[in-house]
């Protein structure tokens, strides 16, 4: 059992506070935290802290130290030598890019065909970095709001006749003359490869209507609202237009939104914990400077409609852990709150289940004690990572109050195993 220091994201869509607040550093930081990352991808694996308070290599060391110690014999027959999953804290002040990931098999292709090719790795026109699907869930640590999954033809028809905006009439024709994923096919296609010039007309013609609307009492306030924040930020980007067609959804915390594959996509605002199959593959559809391949983006995206509810977990309560339920078999996260006192919540938890796992203080500091060690202290912003070999983990609150995300691979258990102290 090791004491882990995650890897701070400095990308410009961050958050000065929220992360900061969570490691107890000063405020407002330096630059823009987006993201903390609590895992060992490649790209930016945790620091493993020694006895000494100093870092002692990598969590990535550890692993390729001894994977079978690590990761057990049934993470290692299905995932090889690698950690599954990445677990994250995603603090967002603006939004980010419209997106989706692949499925494994569009990833393992995708990521042959470009090995075949000869595109470097890091070059900017490169979709996949790996062969991995990159199924993802975000539960909310404060309010969030996030645009994903295809809406309802039918609603999407009224809100766009709400703008009364003439140069939206050829697409609100084709969508209300096949009010289905293939109609929303062909607007989303029509929409992102308009020339410059055109969307440079109809962007903020929609814009204008959208104000109108709004001041009219439109029913689609937060998707207006939306996307005037978002031509704001983006001026004359498809993506604006986009959004429109997407389901926009808030989080209270607690709340979790899961993101399979082809679900186009974009977080908001706010900070939740994220955690995702251990890969870096992203198609963008828009709000961002980076490259868009828009045929292979079309291969991959669903647009199947989806209700908001059902990109919701389904969650199971066992004690004072809080499991939500996904289909991704690389990863289970489950949320854990704690009382030092132990007066109305248990001040204590054991975990029994075998398989690799990373508990990520982020509120109070916790305690993780394996019997007859000594206790591991864990405070907030910082992570215990437990390997397969350790023995029954004990997880006490060593302050008022703590809180606490357990991210694990799920391999012998479909829910969760634990017994209060």
């Amino acid at each position: 059992m090791k004491l882990l220091d995650g890897v701070v994201r400095p990308y410009a869509w961050g958050s000065r506070t929220a992360i900061a607040s969570l490691r107890q550093k000063p405020v407002p930081s330096p630059h823009p935290e987006a993201e903390l990352w609590f895992g060992a991808h490649a790209e930016g694996p945790a620091t493993v802290i020694g006895a000494d308070g100093g870092p002692d290599g990598t969590l990535l060391d550890v692993i390729d130290d001894d994977p079978q110690q690590a990761l057990g014999a049934a993470t290692t027959d299905r995932y090889g030598n690698r950690l599954p999953f990445l677990l994250k804290v995603l603090a967002a002040d603006e939004p980010l890019s419209l997106q989706a990931h692949p499925s494994a098999e569009q990833a393992r292709e995708g990521f042959e065909r470009e090995e075949a090719a000869g595109i470097p790795i890091d070059a900017p026109t490169r979709n996949y970095k790996d062969a991995s699907h990159k199924p993802e869930l975000i539960v909310a640590i404060s309010e969030f709001d996030a645009l994903a999954g295809f809406r309802d033809p039918a609603q999407t028809i009224d809100l766009l006749r709400e703008l009364q905006v003439s140069e939206l009439d050829p697409y609100l024709g084709l969508l209300a003359g096949q009010p289905d994923a293939e109609g929303l096919r062909a607007v989303f296609t029509t929409w992102l490869t308009l020339p410059e010039s055109r969307l440079r007309t109809v962007v903020p013609a929609v814009l204008a209507g959208a104000v109108d609307a709004l001041n009219a009492g439109s029913r689609f306030g937060p998707e207006l609202r939306t996307a005037l924040e978002l031509g704001e930020i983006y001026p004359n980007d498809p993506g604006v237009l986009a959004s429109l067609l997407l389901n926009r959804i808030h989080l209270s915390p607690t709340e979790g939104l899961y993101l399979p594959a082809g679900v186009l996509h974009a977080y908001l605002s706010g900070t939740g914990v994220e955690i995702m199959a251990n890969s870096d593959n992203v198609l963008r559809g828009g709000l961002t400077p980076k490259h868009i391949d828009v045929p292979e983006l079309l291969r991959v995206l669903d647009f199947t409609p989806v209700d908001a509810d059902d990109l919701k977990p389904r969650i199971r309560t066992v004690g004072t852990e809080r499991i939500y339920l996904t289909p991704a078999p690389e990863f289970r996260l489950s949320r854990v709150e704690l009382e030092g006192t132990g007066l109305h919540q248990p001040s204590s938890i054991c975990f029994d289940m075998p398989g690799p796992q990373i508990l990520a203080a982020l509120g109070g500091t916790i305690e993780a004690r394996l019997p007859g060690d000594t206790p591991l202290s864990v405070p907030s912003g910082y992570a215990a990572w437990i390997p397969d070999d350790d023995p029954d983990v004990v997880v006490r609150a060593s302050s008022s109050r703590a809180l606490f995300f357990r991210a694990r691979v799920p391999v012998n258990d479909p829910v969760g195993s634990f017994t209060e102290e």
